[in-house]
């Protein structure tokens, strides 16, 4: 059984919310679940031990909310190499915050990545909660 790490920034809870559907996708897959806020992880030491990560944020402006830039400064030197990895988040006009995010997990950090980035308008959209539940089942298989 793995034990999966997915840190989230959130501005109104929709990025939460995906990322308690993802939650449930790694659970359902027979694995444990880690939720954080992004704010709760205060070195680098907070993320390593885990078999895969999930990092999402809402994209507000056109960017990732702070607290997930700095959750990214200290992955950098948490020795995620290989390890499963796949980004998520809310947005409304753009989804740049999280294809950053999968950007420098698979290029910067060197991670397995899920097939692409998981991008909902928000989790109660048609669709949705499946999305968000397999998204979390795929990490599980990388």
């Amino acid at each position: 059984m793995g034990e999966y790490l997915i840190i989230h920034a959130s501005r109104t809870g929709e990025t939460q919310k995906i990322a308690e559907l993802i939650a449930e996708g790694i659970r359902i897959a027979g694995h444990n679940a880690t939720l954080k806020k992004g704010n709760e992880i205060k070195t680098e030491a907070d993320l390593k031990g885990f078999d895969g990560y999930a990092f999402g944020s809402a994209t507000y402006h056109g960017d990732m909310i702070s607290t997930m830039k700095q959750v990214l400064f200290m992955a950098e030197r948490a020795e995620l190499e290989n390890r499963p990895g796949g980004a998520f988040g809310a947005f409304g006009w753009s989804a740049d915050a999280t294809q950053r995010i999968f950007g420098t997990m698979e290029h910067i950090f060197k991670m397995k990545m899920t097939s692409s980035p998981l991008m909902l308008k928000a989790s109660g959209l048609e669709g949705a909660i499946t999305m968000a539940q397999d998204y979390g089942k795929e990490l599980t298989r990388l």
